[in-house]
């Protein structure tokens, strides 16, 4: 845990006992703060009670007396409205921030030059935060890994020299950051989401470019308009920017060339890393997680030949695009974070011959928007709620069956998969659908997934199966 220092012997006001909250509670506590906490609900304010944090209705506070109020970044803070707990701290002209900035001061104050790795984007942050991570466990460097990735960032080590830092960000999190000044930020790209807690695009795309803004070097991808707007203005304010691009040549940066990541200079280019054959980094979308991940390490000091290691080792992100086992010719793909049609597009463009396990709780305009893609899959396995929805839209362009059930599509596609006998055979679960239908999460999904993987006969496993949730 990173106890909370620079707020000791100072009232403080949190809100938000969830998961990352209860952490940002207790580092408060173990830094000294007096602390307040509440929740709407009433089940986490007991909880966080039982574990001794002090909790009290936010709405009996004298507010003038606070230092500071911190947010969990799951409470809305503008959009649609604010919630009643910000009204409240803005009335009083009470700062209003989040964990992430929390741990940006205690780095300040005990390890400022301790390498700070940033990263955002509305999509790939969290496989290019592993990826920076594992690059970084590589080449022996001691790495800390949090942030919305899953791990609450102050239940890591505290800072110190030569500890590195790999830290995901949410829109939400950098929202509650007004200090965020990383040794490396990334900003991968730019699309329509979180509207409703944004109210629009272009507030969106502000939030975000305060990460890379306040980087001691920036590296931005340019493949969409308002990351180029960005990656443009912040260097003529004086930032320092590496600029990446999947699909076209920058003049300076890192580019992809198909599978080969380039980096130029000067209007000269070479060849860093050739990503063919790194199964965990297949497809367009990955060569931009990997050119950002190679920029930030080489920001850091890492060496090239540690890069080009720690890319060739990579183990993937668990349910996404991630190999989990070999049978012949074939290969078993987890890609259970798909949980609608944009989501699978990728995994389904980053291989030749598929047979497809998808299915489960529909989202609206269902697999339409992948229809481009229908002649790479060999074979669809149906299950769930949206089988019948699926059926009818893959109709004669796609032979399917609708199996219903995990167990018996992953049995059906193995089998069909191997006596097809053509190399490079996948098995690929990419739901395109939420689970809620048949399982509480996508990751208990992706776990039965490799769960039945793992009882086919002569399967060779790459991962750890799990036991039963």
């Amino acid at each position: 845990m990173i106890p909370v220092t620079s707020l000791a012997d100072k009232k403080v006001a949190l809100f938000g006992l969830g998961g990352s909250g209860l952490v940002t509670a207790k580092a408060l506590v173990a830094g000294g703060a007096d602390v307040i906490a509440f929740d709407d609900n009433p089940d986490s304010v007991a909880k966080a009670q039982s574990e001794g944090i002090p909790t009290a209705d936010l709405r009996t506070l004298d507010w003038s007396k606070l230092a500071v109020f911190v947010l969990a970044p799951g409470v809305p803070l503008t959009h649609p409205k604010p919630h009643w707990s910000v009204d409240l701290a803005k009335a009083a002209g009470v700062e209003v921030i989040g964990d992430i900035e929390l741990f940006v001061r205690e780095r300040r104050a005990h390890a400022p030059n301790c390498p700070f790795i940033a990263i955002t984007g509305t999509n790939g942050k969290s496989t290019t935060t592993a990826l920076i991570a594992h690059i970084l466990k590589s080449a022996g460097r001691d790495t800390q890994l949090g942030g919305n990735i899953g791990t609450a960032v102050l239940s890591l080590d505290p800072p110190k020299a030569e500890r590195f830092y790999v830290v995901e960000c949410s829109s939400y999190q950098i929202d509650l950051a007004p200090t965020l000044n990383p040794t490396a930020g990334i900003l991968l790209n730019l699309t329509p989401d979180h509207l409703d807690r944004h109210g629009t695009m272009q507030h969106y795309a502000d939030v975000k470019e305060r990460l890379v803004a306040g980087s001691d070097t920036a590296i931005v991808g340019v493949d969409d308009s308002f990351c180029t707007l960005i990656a443009d203005r912040i260097e003529r304010a004086g930032v320092n920017v590496t600029r990446i691009s999947k699909r076209n040549v920058v003049a300076d940066g890192l580019y992809a060339e198909g599978s080969r990541i380039m980096k130029a200079a000067g209007g000269t280019s070479s060849l860093l890393v050739d990503l063919d054959g790194i199964q965990t980094l297949r497809g367009s979308h990955n060569a931009q997680n990997a050119a950002a991940a190679i920029a930030a390490c080489l920001a850091v000091g890492i060496s090239e030949d540690e890069v080009r290691a720690g890319l060739t080792s990579f183990p993937g992100l668990k349910h996404r695009m991630q190999p989990v086992g070999r049978r012949g010719n074939v290969t078993f793909i987890n890609d259970s974070k798909a949980t609608n049609a944009d989501a699978s597009a990728p995994a389904l463009s980053s291989y030749d011959r598929i047979y497809w396990i998808a299915g489960g709780l529909p989202k609206a305009g269902g697999i339409t928007s992948l229809s481009p893609l229908f002649p790479r899959i060999a074979k669809a396995y149906l299950i769930g709620e949206a089988a019948a929805e699926f059926a009818a839209t893959l109709g004669e362009a796609v032979p399917y069956e609708i199996s219903g059930t995990l167990d018996k599509a992953v049995q059906h596609a193995a089998a069909d998969a191997l006596a097809d006998g053509a190399s490079g055979n996948v098995v690929m679960l990419s739901p395109a659908c939420a689970s809620f239908d048949q399982y509480k999460n996508f990751e208990i999904r992706g776990d039965s997934f490799v769960s039945h993987v793992a009882a086919l006969d002569g399967v060779t496993m790459l991962v750890e199966v799990q036991k039963e949730h």
